[in-house]
Order: structure tokens, then sequence, then C-alpha cells
């Protein structure tokens, strides 16, 4: 009898949290441009393809921000979107100006940017009185291109700069022969590099580990909606686990041929740099690396961007969320 009790009771605590997952909640997520076709968004076509939103009961309405990746946690304080990607840099920034955003989960950890340079630049010596196309100064792809050319023998004042944000505007600089190099994500760099371009060397020589891209909200409306960013959670930590998984790599080479709209050669390349061996670009299921994290609070000071005392990792992340859905 109290087997059958139990039973009872478990099954319709099931059938409670499968009804609380049916009421379907939309939650507007900012989304930077020049991500839209990029690898670094296939969790989003991924979570889509096999119903990870649907079956968690999140429709997520993906709102194009305008204007470079520092107004991502713009929109945010202004109410415009729920949840935005940014990249750590400019949440940093932001929570030490006074705002209430905060992480909840990563979205990519350690990019990879290659350094792609015009094909008759052969050495990084060459590089000496050439325009080197960058993001801001703050971000991080700055900072490590910046780091890895003076590893390399080429420090500031040996280049001319140039502030250019997203990979698309710094691939269309270099094809128009307005930059002689850039760093650039993947495809892109892939495409450049069969169209003869160089690449002279890879962000992660200079910076193996940190916490490049998050999802972030605004801590007071995270508190409020906590089931809504629970579930968000364990669609992107089942995408993710899909997009690791070596049984999928077919299909996940056909999605990122369709999202991308590149070769498949060059998404085998792109999989195949991340994976073979595991680089640690992809999270294994959207976790924060809270070392990565102060890495990026870390150099960003060494950049000159923040100024002593250097403040905690824990002002700018909430693991609750990841926590609440076993992740963290």
């Amino acid at each position: 009898m109290k087997q059958l009790v139990g039973f009872v009771a478990a099954l319709l605590f099931a059938t409670a949290i499968d009804g609380a997952r049916a009421q379907t909640i939309t939650l507007r997520y900012g989304q930077i441009p020049s991500t839209i076709k990029t690898v670094s968004s296939l969790q989003f076509s991924i979570a889509q393809r096999k119903g990870f939103f649907a079956r968690e009961g999140i429709h997520l309405d993906m709102q194009p921000i305008e204007g470079g990746a520092a107004n991502m946690v713009v929109a945010l304080n202004k109410g415009a979107v729920d949840i935005t990607r940014t990249a750590t840099p400019y949440l940093i920034q932001d929570v030490l100006k006074g705002s209430d955003n905060v992480a909840i989960l990563g979205e990519t950890a350690t990019p990879i940017y290659s350094l792609i340079v015009k094909p008759e630049i052969k050495h990084f010596a060459d590089l000496k009185g050439k325009t080197v196309g960058l993001s801001l100064a703050v971000d991080t792809i700055s900072i490590s291109t910046r780091k890895l050319m003076v590893m390399n023998g080429i420090r500031e004042g040996d280049f001319k700069g140039k502030e250019l944000v997203g990979t698309p505007a710094r691939a269309d600089c270099l094809r128009k022969g307005e930059c002689d190099a850039v760093p650039l994500g993947q495809p892109e760099d892939f495409v450049l590099m069969k169209q003869g371009y160089q690449r002279l060397g890879v962000s992660t020589d200079a910076m193996s580990n940190f916490q490049f891209v998050v999802s972030a909200v605004r801590r007071a409306w995270g508190e409020k909606n906590k089931d809504a960013l629970v579930r968000y959670v364990r669609a992107l930590a089942s995408s993710y686990r899909y997009l690791r998984d070596p049984a999928y790599r077919d299909e996940i080479v056909r999605t990122v041929v369709d999202t991308t709209g590149s070769s498949e050669e060059i998404a085998r390349q792109t999989l195949s740099l991340y994976f073979e061996p595991d680089r640690g670009v992809v999270p294994r299921h959207g976790e924060i690396d809270v070392k990565g994290f102060a890495e990026v609070i870390r150099v960003m000071a060494e950049a000159g961007e923040l100024k002593p005392p250097l403040p905690p990792v824990e002002r700018f992340i909430d693991l609750q969320y990841l926590k609440a859905a076993g992740l963290q």
C-alpha cells in the first residue's frame, strides 16, 4: 500500500512538473548581430532544432542589438531584453558603474581567434608599420591579440590600430585592403585562409584560459523569474552536451553549414579545432569558469582597464540558476 501511495505521489509530482513546463514562457534574448551566423551561436540553433527550449517550455525571442558589443548591457539595463549575450569585460565595466547585471551561464569559455594577415605578410616582424584591425580596447579579443603580438616582438607603437567590432567587420577590412591583419573567429578565419590569407598565430597562445562570453540578466529580475531562468539553463545545457557528443558530429557539421554558410570542409576543420583535442572553447553544460572569469579581471588590470583593488569574481556572477539545474 505504501509503495502504491509513493508511486502515485511521484506520478502526481511528475505531472505537476510537466504541467508547469507546458506553460510556455517567452524570454527576450539580446543577440550580437555579428555573431548570429557564427559558430559561437551554434548552441541556440541546436536548442531550437532539437526542441530543447520547447521541452522546457521556453520560447526564446532572439533580438539583435545594433551598435556594437557594449550596447548589449545597455539594452539589458533599459529592460529592452530579459537576457543578453555579452563579453565579460563589458559586464565587468557595467557592474562597476553601478548596474545590478550579473552572469548566470557561460556561453563561450576560451575562444580561439586567429590573427589573419595579408598573403604577403609571412612573419610577425612584417606587421611593423602596418594597420591591425582590433575590437575595442577593453575587449579580450584586443587584449589577447596585443599580448600575442608582444610575445612575438611587436609592441604598441610598432603598428597602427583600428577599432572594428565584430569578426565580419574585421574580415571586411582585411578583404578591402584597409587592414593588414585582423583577429577572426570561426568559420571566417578558415574561409580567408582558403582564399590565400595567412594565419600568424592564435589567441590561445597568449591567453589559454578565460571566460569570454556569458548570458547575463538583471539580478533583481532574475530573482523574480528564477523558474524561467532554470529552464533556460537546462535547455542550453542539453544543447552543449549534444554539441560535444562525437556521435552527433555529422549532424553538427550540417548545422554549422546551414547556420554559417561555410563549406562542410570548413565546418569539420572548425569542430576539429575545438575538440581534437578539447581546447575548452565550448562549455560542457553552460558552467561558468570562475578561475577563467578571474583571469579576465587580471588581464583587464594588466592592460590598464581596471585599477586596484581588483573586485572579486563573485560580484559579477550568480551561480544559483546553474546549481538549481544541477549543473555547477
